[in-house]
């Protein structure tokens, strides 16, 4: 395994009191952000980062703003299980390899929707996944001191923000006014905390795409395979959809 120990191994094999469902999916992933050279994984960003969302697994497709040209996406911290909010600071940690594909989407491309996100936004078959943080970009809050985001996480900051995203993208996806947004929301939208550990703490919502009487829209043109290169033939104001679609254990 890449490591040695000089006392013996005790292994442990009684079984758990409790079946915890597998899920895999990874806990970090995203593009590289344009304002520092050099950043912290663990807060979540604009760009992507440790959302920790227990969604983003095999059939979701996220979507994340381009800041650097080539994207820079990267990916890490995977998961066989994870509850919403990973509450003790871990899920079950896991290795694993994925496949991936990539579709770049330029502006002119952009559906109403994707034009207002400055965050990464989830999408299946059923459902729209919106993330919000405490700092929508905590690089720029704390641009001098960006650790400072740890002793200044607030969940109350991140379920506004989450509702301020999910209010406007579905104006501007769904041509709503600000009170039929309201409505929708208060009537049909699920939120809950996405991780409480990893500073920038987040919350997500949930909005189920049958609420709406047209068809979801389809924003993703056909992906481009990956090549095993973390450059992306994408440029800035660009957007990058991620899907995975298998994973090797």
């Amino acid at each position: 395994l890449g490591w040695s120990t000089p006392e013996d191994i005790v292994y442990y094999d009684d079984v758990f009191r409790a079946r915890i469902p597998i899920n895999y999916h990874v806990g970090c992933m995203g593009l590289a952000p344009a304002s520092h050279d050099f950043v912290d994984s663990i807060p979540p960003m604009p760009s992507g980062g440790n959302l920790d969302n227990k969604r983003l697994g095999i059939g979701m497709t996220i979507y994340y703003p381009v800041e650097v040209e080539g994207a820079l996406f990267s990916a890490g911290d995977a998961h066989a299980a994870q509850g919403d909010s990973e509450l003790d600071g871990t899920g079950i940690e896991t290795s694993l390899t994925g496949t991936f594909k990539f579709t770049v989407i330029k502006p002119e491309e952009f559906s109403p929707g994707l034009a207002t996100v400055d965050f990464p936004l989830g999408s299946t078959e059923t459902e729209w996944i919106i993330h919000g943080y405490t700092e929508t970009d905590y690089l720029e809050t704390y641009k001098d001191n960006p650790g400072a985001i740890y002793n200044n996480s607030d969940i109350n900051k991140a379920m506004k923000n989450a509702f301020t995203q999910t209010r406007d993208f579905l104006q501007a996806e769904y041509g709503l006014t600000e009170f039929e947004a309201w409505t929708i929301i208060t009537t049909g939208v699920d939120f809950s905390t996405t991780q409480l550990v990893d500073g920038n703490w987040g919350v997500h919502a949930v909005v189920p795409k049958s609420l709406f009487v047209e068809n979801p829209r389809n924003t993703c043109p056909v992906a481009e395979p990956a090549d095993g290169s973390s450059k992306i033939s994408a440029g800035l104001g660009a957007i990058v959809a991620v899907v995975m679609l298998f994973v090797l254990i």
